[in-house]
């Protein structure tokens, strides 16, 4: 396989994991409640996140996404490479990439509808994966593999280390470091970041999560890295990815022990577990996608993934609920109440496929 050809099982895998957040999960917790009992059996817990320690599906989405980001930078970066831009111009392009996905976040959290200092929210998911996604990259311009490794190893002892030895001020003795009320890393947000926390006194997305996010980030393009540069097979570039995720993934159980599985607190633990989940997927859609040239299945995610920052937006900003409502309106009332919102969470679904369908045919990409 051409070293600089794109990867498609990227845009698909990318495409899967958005869909979750588009609306698969709504579709999966209609489906489930259809039957006694079913609104909650244990998929519809997975399709929420868990409230503090712990591990839900939902939970993977967008920490995936952002190792995803790893995954493509390598062969961004050899592109850049190749076309003869200068070391500046591929920093440029770092900084501006990261600067437009914390703007994104702010205008995502709302920053243009209250001025109010106090109610404006400036950590998000845009700006975590921004801002992640650029220390990773500018990390894997100016070291080599080996340094790198140590730099992962490094952030995430170091992050398990702070948030130990480090119980935020005023905890009484015997506090846990790790819970929702004494962890520093809160205690650090309170007390250096302007504006609203999503919590009152924890944001998920503070400042101090990047550090971990980073290591995710480094994971996503070590991938990138070895499925680019690798001479061997694509099979045997599939199956070491999956082995890779099988040690990841007893890593991470074993952290867990120490270091609980905590999305909010972004643990080393739950880095490496989702590093796990990410990697063998990654490594079960380059198998079939770009190894075996099983492409014409993965069309509907290739559609979602090459437009996801724009499905994010848009979201947030276009009622697709409305227009669904206004379209189903009269099959709903005819159906029995839990038909009627499968119908709905369907119809929803479909309406913002069918919008990304259409950016996809007038080939407009949102690329940030």
């Amino acid at each position: 396989m051409n070293e600089n050809k794109r990867l498609e099982s990227l845009d698909a895998f990318r495409g899967f994991d958005m869909m979750w957040i588009m609306g698969a999960s709504s579709i999966l917790v209609a489906i489930c409640s259809l039957f006694p009992g079913g609104e909650n059996c244990f998929l519809v817990q997975q399709m929420d996140h868990v409230k503090w320690h712990g591990l839900a599906f939902m939970d993977l989405i967008f920490p995936t996404f952002l190792f995803i980001a790893g995954i493509s930078f390598p062969y961004s970066f050899a592109k850049q490479k190749s076309l003869g831009h200068s070391s500046s111009q591929i920093h440029l392009k770092i900084f501006k990439r990261a600067f437009l996905l914390v703007l994104l976040g702010l205008l995502y959290n709302g920053i243009l509808s209250d001025f109010t200092l106090s109610n404006i929210r400036f950590c998000s998911v845009l700006g975590r994966i921004g801002l992640a996604w650029m220390l990773a990259a500018l990390l894997f311009v100016h070291f080599s593999k080996g340094v790198r490794a140590g730099i992962c190893a490094f952030l995430l002892i170091g992050y398990f280390l702070l948030l130990k030895l480090c119980i935020a001020p005023g905890a009484p003795a015997g506090a846990d470091p790790f819970s929702f009320e004494w962890n520093i890393a809160g205690w650090l947000d309170s007390k250096i970041i302007p504006g609203r926390l999503y919590f009152g006194s924890f944001d998920p997305e503070g400042l101090l999560g990047v550090i971990p996010a980073c290591a995710t980030a480094m994971l996503g393009m070590f991938t990138g890295e070895f499925v680019r540069e690798s001479k061997l097979t694509g099979e045997r570039k599939s199956l070491y990815m999956f082995l890779a995720s099988l040690a990841l993934l007893a890593l991470g159980l074993v952290w867990n022990i120490f270091f609980p599985i905590n999305k909010m607190l972004w643990s080393s633990s739950f880095v490496c577990v989702v590093g796990a989940y990410s990697l063998c997927l990654f490594s079960i859609f380059y198998y079939v996608i770009d190894v075996k040239g099983h492409r014409r299945w993965a069309f509907p995610f290739k559609v979602i993934g090459l437009n996801s920052i724009s499905i994010y937006m848009a979201m947030e900003f276009i009622n697709f609920g409305f227009t669904t409502r206004a379209l189903l309106k009269g099959t709903m009332a005819l159906l029995p109440e839990a038909w009627g919102d499968l119908l709905f969470c369907l119809g929803v679904f479909l309406l913002r496929w069918a919008f990304l369908y259409f950016l996809y045919k007038k080939k407009i990409f949102l690329k940030v």
